[in-house]
């Protein structure tokens, strides 16, 4: 790992806050994400299980997490299982884990290596009454392959099939969706990462630069700063190419009196953030650009003053949506015949921000959480609003990430210029 070693606390308190949610006498077991095949003999890079690493920190592939608080030995109430390391397998592909070296991340005291673990258990697993097995339960999940949790899912209920099978993942979207505050010191290490970037992109962008060279210049300060790198695919789009809310060609060129919108955050400690700006290619907005770009401000800031503790994702983003017809009104985009004449299950609004405005953050960049429950304090939403307008080829995004307290919220991007004038003047700074 490229990053400085998390504190183990983190993962023990995450480990003491599920088993806390566990019937009585029953076991929990996690297993690792498979290693993908790419093409020919390679592999995708190894992504571990948001859960599993959750509870332990443990990135290695082929790993197990069982915990059962009620093993009559208390040796064995957590166990973290690993690949036995290979003398063969370490010069081919690196130094695997040692016991003292996965007690140090995980903070678990017993481990055992994977081809002496299936004897005992079995004994363990006849002892409980309940077995906790894990599945992927975001609901943004969009795939139907058969990894290697579903996998042991069916492999232990047709080895044991009398046994009362419980969802790890139900109480997982809860735990997980409220962050403890040294989970949210990494989410923190991460935005600061993301910071830097950003900072150094507003030196370096002018007309004539690509966009994949913006894209370069991300992962060159992510990768200096220790972090493992990006939280997800970068999205560097310059001109219309803003409308694409997913863009990821990043190959055009930036021109000067376009708009370049640019959605990328850092991954440190398995945490990540999400920062999107979006800033002139020649460093000046234009009149026009800057009255958009504030309409977009104020629904972001808008946003964050109701994203609080009682209020639902639901309600919010419809609060938001009648801010957004306002803003649209005032700024030329929709007229007072469109709001009396629009559908009320597809507001007039929708033409120009046709998405969602926060999701969880974490583990996860779309990580899990409800939408239909109260926001609760610990919670780390996203605050995302945007304006898109086919008719003038222009796409402007505002995003910081938030952590809800008990009486609101902190905006962990505090420090990451965000007003037009801010991001105008230090973009200056490059001609001088």
């Amino acid at each position: 790992m490229k990053y400085l070693p998390l504190d183990p606390s983190i993962f023990i308190q995450n480990r003491k806050r599920f088993v806390a949610k566990m019937q009585k006498n029953s076991i929990a077991i996690f297993v690792s994400n498979d290693e993908f095949p790419q093409n020919g003999d390679a592999l995708h890079g190894y992504k571990q299980n948001s859960d599993l690493y959750w509870l332990s920190g443990i990135e290695q592939e082929g790993s197990m997490v069982i915990l059962f608080p009620d093993n009559p030995d208390p040796k064995f109430r957590e166990l973290l299982v690993l690949v036995r390391p290979q003398e063969l397998k370490e010069i081919w592909d690196g130094k695997r884990l040692r016991a003292n070296e996965a007690t140090a991340i995980s903070g678990m005291k017993t481990i055992m290596w994977v081809d002496s673990l299936d004897a005992v258990l079995q004994q363990w697993i006849h002892l409980a009454d309940a077995i906790y097995l894990d599945s992927n339960e975001n609901d943004r999940k969009n795939n139907l392959v058969l990894t290697s949790e579903y996998r042991f899912i069916q492999e232990m209920k047709n080895r044991y099939p009398l046994h009362t099978y419980l969802r790890a993942a139900r109480i997982l979207k809860d735990l997980r969706a409220i962050k403890t505050k040294e989970e949210v010191a990494v989410i923190q290490k991460a935005i600061d990462i993301t910071e830097v970037a950003f900072r150094r992109l507003l030196q370096y962008i002018k007309p004539g630069v690509h966009e994949y060279e913006i894209e370069a210049e991300i992962y060159h300060s992510f990768l200096s700063q220790r972090a493992t790198g990006t939280a997800y695919h970068s999205i560097i789009a310059s001109g219309d190419n803003a409308r694409t809310l997913h863009y990821i060609s990043n190959n055009n060129v930036c021109k000067d009196g376009e708009l370049i919108l640019m959605d990328f955050g850092a991954e440190y400690g398995g945490y990540n953030a999400d920062l999107t700006r979006t800033v002139p290619v020649n460093g000046k907005f234009t009149k026009r650009q800057k009255e958009v770009y504030n309409a977009c401000l104020h629904l972001h800031d808008y946003a964050k003053s109701i994203l609080k503790p009682g209020i639902s994702i639901v309600k919010y983003t419809d609060k938001v949506g009648e801010e957004a017809t306002k803003q649209f009104l005032k700024i030329g985009l929709l007229s007072k015949a469109d709001i009396k004449n629009e559908d009320a299950d597809n507001r007039a609004y929708r033409k120009y921000l046709y998405h969602g405005i926060s999701h969880h953050l974490g583990i996860d960049v779309h990580d899990l959480g409800t939408r239909t429950e109260p926001i609760q304090a610990g919670m780390v939403f996203t605050v995302e609003p945007g304006i898109y307008i086919k008719e003038e080829k222009m796409g402007v995004r505002i995003e910081n990430n938030i952590w809800i307290t008990k009486t609101g919220h902190q905006d962990l991007f505090k420090n990451i210029p965000i007003k037009a004038d801010e991001i105008e003047a230090l973009m200056r700074r490059q001609k001088k």
